[in-house]
Protein backbone atom coordinates (compact mmCIF):
# COMPACT_ATOMS: atom_id res chain seq x y z
CA UNK A 1 0.00 0.00 0.00
CA UNK A 2 1.17 3.51 -0.82
CA UNK A 3 3.01 5.20 2.07
CA UNK A 4 2.54 2.07 4.18
CA UNK A 5 4.37 -1.07 3.13
CA UNK A 6 7.95 0.17 3.14
CA UNK A 7 10.71 -2.02 4.55
CA UNK A 8 10.13 -0.77 8.10
CA UNK A 9 6.45 -1.68 8.21
CA UNK A 10 7.02 -4.96 6.39
CA UNK A 11 9.37 -5.95 9.20
CA UNK A 12 6.66 -5.02 11.70
CA UNK A 13 4.11 -7.21 9.92
CA UNK A 14 6.60 -10.08 9.75
CA UNK A 15 7.16 -9.76 13.49
CA UNK A 16 3.41 -9.84 14.19
CA UNK A 17 2.49 -12.67 11.81
CA UNK A 18 4.29 -13.24 8.56
CA UNK A 19 2.33 -13.43 5.28
CA UNK A 20 3.29 -15.90 2.56
CA UNK A 21 4.41 -13.15 0.15
CA UNK A 22 5.41 -9.52 0.63
CA UNK A 23 4.64 -6.78 -1.89
CA UNK A 24 6.34 -3.38 -1.93
CA UNK A 25 4.67 -0.02 -2.26
CA UNK A 26 4.04 0.69 -5.91
CA UNK A 27 6.86 2.39 -7.76
CA UNK A 28 6.50 4.58 -10.83
CA UNK A 29 8.44 3.19 -13.78
CA UNK A 30 8.99 6.60 -15.38
CA UNK A 31 10.57 7.91 -12.18
CA UNK A 32 12.76 4.82 -11.89
CA UNK A 33 14.04 5.33 -15.44
CA UNK A 34 14.60 9.06 -14.99
CA UNK A 35 17.96 10.41 -13.88
CA UNK A 36 16.20 13.11 -11.88
CA UNK A 37 13.47 10.94 -10.40
CA UNK A 38 15.31 7.70 -9.73
CA UNK A 39 16.38 8.75 -6.23
CA UNK A 40 12.73 8.95 -5.17
CA UNK A 41 12.18 5.27 -5.95
CA UNK A 42 15.10 3.76 -4.05
CA UNK A 43 13.44 3.77 -0.65
CA UNK A 44 10.34 2.14 -2.10
CA UNK A 45 12.40 -0.76 -3.41
CA UNK A 46 14.70 -1.22 -0.42
CA UNK A 47 14.34 -4.77 0.89
CA UNK A 48 16.44 -7.51 2.47
CA UNK A 49 16.84 -11.26 2.15
CA UNK A 50 14.65 -11.91 5.19
CA UNK A 51 11.59 -10.72 3.29
CA UNK A 52 11.68 -13.36 0.56
CA UNK A 53 9.57 -14.06 -1.33
CA UNK A 54 8.90 -10.44 -2.21
CA UNK A 55 7.43 -8.85 -5.33
CA UNK A 56 8.02 -5.29 -6.49
CA UNK A 57 4.78 -3.59 -7.44
CA UNK A 58 5.24 -1.12 -10.30
CA UNK A 59 3.05 1.13 -12.41
CA UNK A 60 3.24 3.41 -15.43
CA UNK A 61 2.26 3.69 -19.09
CA UNK A 62 5.47 3.29 -21.13
CA UNK A 63 6.38 -0.33 -22.03
CA UNK A 64 10.07 0.51 -22.47
CA UNK A 65 10.24 1.68 -18.86
CA UNK A 66 8.78 -1.63 -17.68
CA UNK A 67 11.36 -3.55 -19.71
CA UNK A 68 14.24 -1.54 -18.25
CA UNK A 69 12.90 -1.88 -14.74
CA UNK A 70 12.29 -5.62 -15.09
CA UNK A 71 16.01 -6.27 -15.59
CA UNK A 72 16.97 -3.98 -12.72
CA UNK A 73 14.52 -5.62 -10.31
CA UNK A 74 15.96 -9.02 -11.10
CA UNK A 75 19.44 -7.73 -10.31
CA UNK A 76 18.11 -6.29 -7.04
CA UNK A 77 16.99 -9.73 -5.91
CA UNK A 78 13.22 -9.49 -6.20
CA UNK A 79 11.31 -12.73 -6.62
CA UNK A 80 8.60 -11.34 -8.88
CA UNK A 81 7.06 -8.21 -10.38
CA UNK A 82 3.47 -7.14 -9.79
CA UNK A 83 2.03 -4.66 -12.30
CA UNK A 84 -0.55 -2.37 -10.75
CA UNK A 85 -3.57 -2.02 -13.03
CA UNK A 86 -6.01 -1.32 -10.23
CA UNK A 87 -5.01 1.83 -8.34
CA UNK A 88 -8.08 4.11 -8.20
CA UNK A 89 -6.20 7.34 -7.36
CA UNK A 90 -7.38 10.19 -9.58
CA UNK A 91 -3.89 11.38 -10.53
CA UNK A 92 -2.92 7.86 -11.59
CA UNK A 93 -6.11 7.11 -13.51
CA UNK A 94 -6.08 10.36 -15.48
CA UNK A 95 -2.83 9.39 -17.22
CA UNK A 96 -4.19 5.97 -18.12
CA UNK A 97 -2.28 4.05 -15.45
CA UNK A 98 -3.55 1.95 -12.54
CA UNK A 99 -7.24 1.22 -13.02
CA UNK A 100 -7.16 3.74 -15.86
CA UNK A 101 -5.61 0.94 -17.93
CA UNK A 102 -8.65 -1.32 -17.56
CA UNK A 103 -9.96 -1.98 -21.05
CA UNK A 104 -6.83 -0.71 -22.79
CA UNK A 105 -5.83 -4.21 -23.81
CA UNK A 106 -3.29 -3.20 -26.44
CA UNK A 107 -1.19 -1.15 -24.03
CA UNK A 108 -1.64 -3.64 -21.21
CA UNK A 109 -0.38 -6.45 -23.45
CA UNK A 110 2.67 -4.42 -24.44
CA UNK A 111 3.45 -3.63 -20.80
CA UNK A 112 3.06 -7.24 -19.66
CA UNK A 113 5.30 -8.49 -22.48
CA UNK A 114 7.92 -5.84 -21.70
CA UNK A 115 7.90 -6.74 -18.00
CA UNK A 116 8.49 -10.40 -18.80
CA UNK A 117 11.77 -9.49 -20.50
CA UNK A 118 13.61 -9.46 -17.18
CA UNK A 119 12.84 -13.12 -16.60
CA UNK A 120 11.00 -12.77 -13.30
CA UNK A 121 7.47 -14.11 -12.74
CA UNK A 122 4.97 -11.38 -13.64
CA UNK A 123 1.62 -10.78 -11.96
CA UNK A 124 -1.09 -8.15 -12.32
CA UNK A 125 -3.25 -6.57 -9.64
CA UNK A 126 -6.46 -5.10 -11.00
CA UNK A 127 -10.17 -4.42 -10.40
CA UNK A 128 -13.34 -5.82 -11.92
CA UNK A 129 -13.76 -2.79 -14.15
CA UNK A 130 -13.50 0.95 -14.45
CA UNK A 131 -17.15 1.97 -14.07
CA UNK A 132 -19.20 -1.22 -14.49
CA UNK A 133 -18.89 -4.61 -12.81
CA UNK A 134 -19.77 -6.34 -16.09
CA UNK A 135 -16.46 -5.15 -17.56
CA UNK A 136 -14.72 -7.98 -15.74
CA UNK A 137 -15.80 -10.56 -18.33
CA UNK A 138 -13.75 -9.06 -21.15
CA UNK A 139 -11.00 -7.59 -18.97
CA UNK A 140 -10.22 -10.66 -16.87
CA UNK A 141 -10.53 -12.87 -19.96
CA UNK A 142 -7.91 -10.72 -21.65
CA UNK A 143 -5.55 -10.78 -18.67
CA UNK A 144 -5.80 -14.55 -18.41
CA UNK A 145 -4.76 -14.78 -22.06
CA UNK A 146 -1.43 -13.20 -21.07
CA UNK A 147 -0.24 -16.31 -19.19
CA UNK A 148 0.54 -14.45 -15.99
CA UNK A 149 2.15 -16.16 -13.03
CA UNK A 150 -0.51 -14.64 -10.80
CA UNK A 151 -3.61 -12.46 -11.13
CA UNK A 152 -4.96 -10.53 -8.15
CA UNK A 153 -8.50 -9.19 -8.49
CA UNK A 154 -9.91 -6.53 -6.19
CA UNK A 155 -13.61 -7.34 -6.26
CA UNK A 156 -14.84 -3.81 -6.96
CA UNK A 157 -14.71 -1.34 -9.83
CA UNK A 158 -12.68 1.84 -9.79
CA UNK A 159 -15.92 3.83 -9.54
CA UNK A 160 -17.00 1.84 -6.48
CA UNK A 161 -13.68 2.48 -4.72
CA UNK A 162 -14.30 0.84 -1.31
CA UNK A 163 -17.79 2.28 -0.86
CA UNK A 164 -19.70 -0.94 -1.52
CA UNK A 165 -19.18 -4.53 -0.36
CA UNK A 166 -16.75 -6.59 -2.42
CA UNK A 167 -18.48 -8.71 -5.06
CA UNK A 168 -17.81 -12.14 -3.58
CA UNK A 169 -20.63 -13.52 -5.71
CA UNK A 170 -18.24 -13.40 -8.68
CA UNK A 171 -15.46 -15.50 -7.16
CA UNK A 172 -16.73 -18.80 -8.55
CA UNK A 173 -16.97 -17.37 -12.05
CA UNK A 174 -13.45 -15.95 -11.80
CA UNK A 175 -12.17 -19.36 -10.76
CA UNK A 176 -13.96 -20.95 -13.72
CA UNK A 177 -12.46 -18.42 -16.12
CA UNK A 178 -8.98 -19.08 -14.77
CA UNK A 179 -9.43 -22.86 -14.92
CA UNK A 180 -10.62 -22.68 -18.51
CA UNK A 181 -8.23 -20.07 -19.91
CA UNK A 182 -5.01 -20.31 -17.91
CA UNK A 183 -4.89 -23.08 -15.27
CA UNK A 184 -1.25 -22.34 -14.26
CA UNK A 185 -2.11 -18.74 -13.30
CA UNK A 186 -2.59 -18.36 -9.58
CA UNK A 187 -5.76 -16.48 -8.70
CA UNK A 188 -5.67 -14.16 -5.69
CA UNK A 189 -8.71 -12.35 -4.31
CA UNK A 190 -8.67 -8.94 -2.60
CA UNK A 191 -11.34 -6.77 -1.00
CA UNK A 192 -12.94 -6.70 2.48
CA UNK A 193 -10.57 -9.36 3.78
CA UNK A 194 -9.74 -8.38 7.34
CA UNK A 195 -7.85 -11.34 8.74
CA UNK A 196 -6.89 -14.97 8.40
CA UNK A 197 -10.18 -16.11 9.92
CA UNK A 198 -11.99 -14.50 6.99
CA UNK A 199 -9.58 -16.17 4.58
CA UNK A 200 -10.38 -19.56 6.11
CA UNK A 201 -14.11 -19.06 5.53
CA UNK A 202 -13.62 -17.86 1.96
CA UNK A 203 -11.24 -20.66 1.09
CA UNK A 204 -13.70 -23.24 2.39
CA UNK A 205 -16.34 -21.71 0.11
CA UNK A 206 -14.00 -21.29 -2.87
CA UNK A 207 -11.21 -23.92 -2.76
CA UNK A 208 -10.19 -23.01 -6.31
CA UNK A 209 -8.79 -19.67 -5.18
CA UNK A 210 -5.02 -19.83 -4.67
CA UNK A 211 -4.54 -16.90 -2.32
CA UNK A 212 -6.00 -13.87 -0.61
CA UNK A 213 -4.52 -10.40 -0.28
CA UNK A 214 -5.01 -8.31 2.85
CA UNK A 215 -4.52 -4.56 2.52
CA UNK A 216 -6.42 -2.13 4.73
CA UNK A 217 -7.11 -4.89 7.25
CA UNK A 218 -3.63 -4.47 8.65
CA UNK A 219 -4.61 -1.05 9.99
CA UNK A 220 -7.34 -2.59 12.13
CA UNK A 221 -5.23 -5.56 13.16
CA UNK A 222 -1.48 -5.87 12.52
CA UNK A 223 -1.81 -9.53 13.55
CA UNK A 224 -4.22 -10.14 10.67
CA UNK A 225 -2.03 -12.84 9.12
CA UNK A 226 -1.91 -14.87 12.35
CA UNK A 227 -3.25 -18.36 11.70
CA UNK A 228 -3.65 -19.29 15.36
CA UNK A 229 -6.87 -17.34 15.87
CA UNK A 230 -5.85 -16.32 19.38
CA UNK A 231 -6.61 -12.79 20.61
CA UNK A 232 -3.78 -10.30 20.95
CA UNK A 233 -3.84 -8.01 23.96
CA UNK A 234 -2.87 -4.40 24.25
CA UNK A 235 0.51 -5.28 25.70
CA UNK A 236 1.38 -7.08 22.46
CA UNK A 237 0.28 -4.07 20.43
CA UNK A 238 2.45 -1.77 22.53
CA UNK A 239 5.40 -4.15 22.19
CA UNK A 240 4.87 -4.16 18.43
CA UNK A 241 4.71 -0.36 18.48
CA UNK A 242 8.10 -0.25 20.21
CA UNK A 243 9.48 -2.69 17.65
CA UNK A 244 8.19 -0.40 14.88
CA UNK A 245 10.08 2.50 16.45
CA UNK A 246 13.22 0.37 16.75
CA UNK A 247 13.05 -0.64 13.09
CA UNK A 248 12.53 2.96 12.01
CA UNK A 249 15.59 4.05 14.00
CA UNK A 250 17.62 1.13 12.67
CA UNK A 251 17.03 2.03 9.04
CA UNK A 252 17.64 5.70 9.71
CA UNK A 253 21.05 4.75 11.08
CA UNK A 254 22.16 2.37 8.35
CA UNK A 255 21.03 4.45 5.37
CA UNK A 256 23.59 6.91 3.99
CA UNK A 257 23.28 10.34 5.61
CA UNK A 258 23.25 11.97 2.18
CA UNK A 259 20.20 9.88 1.29
CA UNK A 260 17.61 10.57 4.01
CA UNK A 261 14.87 9.92 1.46
CA UNK A 262 15.51 6.18 1.77
CA UNK A 263 13.60 6.20 5.07
CA UNK A 264 10.66 8.54 5.44
CA UNK A 265 10.72 11.46 7.84
CA UNK A 266 9.51 11.21 11.41
CA UNK A 267 6.05 12.58 10.67
CA UNK A 268 5.41 9.61 8.39
CA UNK A 269 5.27 7.43 11.49
CA UNK A 270 2.25 9.25 12.82
CA UNK A 271 -0.33 7.68 10.54
CA UNK A 272 0.53 4.32 12.13
CA UNK A 273 -0.27 5.41 15.69
CA UNK A 274 -3.94 4.45 15.52
CA UNK A 275 -2.97 0.86 14.74
CA UNK A 276 -1.41 0.51 18.16
CA UNK A 277 -3.31 3.04 20.28
CA UNK A 278 -6.99 2.43 19.76
CA UNK A 279 -10.03 0.87 21.37
CA UNK A 280 -9.51 1.68 25.03
CA UNK A 281 -10.44 4.51 27.36
CA UNK A 282 -8.02 7.39 26.92
CA UNK A 283 -6.69 6.18 23.56
CA UNK A 284 -7.61 9.41 21.78
CA UNK A 285 -5.86 11.55 24.40
CA UNK A 286 -2.81 9.30 24.29
CA UNK A 287 -2.61 9.57 20.51
CA UNK A 288 -2.82 13.35 20.79
CA UNK A 289 0.24 13.30 23.05
CA UNK A 290 2.06 11.03 20.63
CA UNK A 291 1.22 13.25 17.65
CA UNK A 292 2.99 16.11 19.44
CA UNK A 293 6.23 14.13 19.69
CA UNK A 294 9.23 14.97 17.55
CA UNK A 295 11.36 11.87 18.15
CA UNK A 296 11.04 8.15 18.71
CA UNK A 297 12.58 8.55 22.17
CA UNK A 298 9.75 10.88 23.17
CA UNK A 299 7.25 8.26 22.07
CA UNK A 300 9.01 5.55 24.05
CA UNK A 301 8.97 7.74 27.15
CA UNK A 302 5.23 8.33 26.86
CA UNK A 303 4.54 4.63 26.30
CA UNK A 304 6.58 3.84 29.40
CA UNK A 305 4.30 6.12 31.41
CA UNK A 306 1.06 4.50 30.26
CA UNK A 307 -0.70 2.83 33.23
CA UNK A 308 -0.45 -0.92 33.13
CA UNK A 309 -4.22 -1.35 32.84
CA UNK A 310 -4.02 0.23 29.39
CA UNK A 311 -1.93 -2.73 28.33
CA UNK A 312 -4.08 -5.41 29.87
Amino acid sequence: MEDVTDIVFRHVVARAARPDVFVTEFTNTASFCSEQGNFSTIGRLTHDAGEAPIAAQIWGTEPAHFATMSHALREQGFDGIDINMGCPAKDVVKIGAGSGMIGNCQLAQQIISATKEGGLPVSVKTRLGLTRVAEYRDWITFLLSQKLACLTVHLRTRKEMSKVPAHYELISELVSLRDRLSPPTRLVINGDIADYARITVLHHQHPGVDGYMIGRGVFANPFCFDRSGRPHGRSELFDLFRYHLDQYDRYRRIMPTERPDLVRNFDSLKHFFKIYVNGFAGASDLRARLYACTSTDEIRQILAEVPSHHEA
